[in-house]
Parts: structure tokens; C-alpha cells; sequence
């Protein structure tokens, strides 16, 4: 398969946001979506970007992607978090998540950082599998914790 990975462009939004809807319905939660390809385009390439979103491109569209940002770590200084390397089911295992990930951890080399994270969710083995095979490491022990939207207004209704 014939595709290249670049760094994406504003016009790419429209697809990346396609993307994203499959992998919340991989992922079971279809109506989880809430950005539009506007936020996309207004937080992505604005005047001070939030994330930077690297792109997997066949001849005729965008078949994968890794949304990464710059976080602090008190530990480790400047980290960056994957948020979502995504291929689209159809051209899963045909090597572009692999270089996608490449590409990110180009990036973390590139930018200085001393550490790469992300989430996995525990029941998608192909996914744990393809990081424990790359030498990237689970922490166990660790939980996510999230406040939703609902959440943080009830919270802060409260203060």
C-alpha cells in the first residue's frame, strides 16, 4: 500500500474529524464526539496552536492519524501526549499505525522531551500488544481521572 505521513494542513479537518468519529465507534461511545472541524481548525492552526496532528495519505484520502500536544511533567519537564493514533479499520495492519508511531516518537526526539504518554483502553488488545511490542511500557497502578463537562458544572455550581 502506497501512502506517505505528513504533517496535516487545515484542510484536512473535514477527514481527521471522519477518523475521529470511527474510532469513538470502535471504541463505543458513537455519540461522544463534541468538536467540530471548526474547533479542529481554530485550536489546531490558530495563532497558538493547541495540538499538531500528523496524517497517513493514500492517493485519494487520509487513512490514519496521531493528535499529539506538549504537556508538563513535574518530574520530567515538557512531555508529549499522543491523544489518538487512529487508521482507519480497513487499512489496519498494513503497517501505517507503525508509522504513524514512528513519526511520533520522531517527534518527541525532535522536540527534546524526555518522555512520550498516552492511554490505552485494557480491552483492546491489539492496541496493548502493539505497545508492549514497541518497548513502551503500562503503568499499573495508575487510573484516569476525568471531570466531564456535566461534572466540572455541578462542581463549580458548588463553589
Amino acid at each position: 500500500m502506497d501512502y506517505i505521513i505528513r504533517d496535516a494542513v487545515a484542510d484536512d479537518m473535514p477527514q481527521v474529524l471522519s477518523l475521529i468519529e470511527e474510532l469513538a465507534i470502535f471504541e463505543k461511545e458513537p455519540d461522544a464526539v463534541d468538536v467540530t472541524v471548526q474547533d479542529l481548525i481554530k485550536d489546531g492552526f490558530g495563532a497558538q496552536p493547541l495540538f499538531h496532528c500528523f496524517v497517513a495519505e493514500t492517493k485519494d484520502e487520509i487513512v490514519g492519524l496521531a493528535l499529539v500536544y506538549f504537556r508538563f511533567s513535574t518530574w520530567k519537564g515538557r512531555t508529549v501526549h499522543l491523544e489518538d493514533l487512529i487508521v482507519r479499520e480497513s487499512k489496519r495492519g498494513t503497517g501505517i499505525g507503525m508509522a504513524l508511531y514512528k513519526r511520533v516518537m520522531l517527534y518527541g526526539k525532535e522536540k527534546g522531551v524526555k518522555r512520550v504518554e498516552w492511554n490505552v483502553l485494557d480491552w483492546n488488545k491489539p492496541a496493548v500488544d502493539f505497545y508492549l511490542k514497541s518497548g513502551a511500557k503500562i503503568l499499573e497502578g495508575w487510573q484516569v481521572v476525568q471531570m466531564d463537562e456535566q461534572g466540572l458544572n455541578e462542581f463549580v455550581s458548588k463553589i
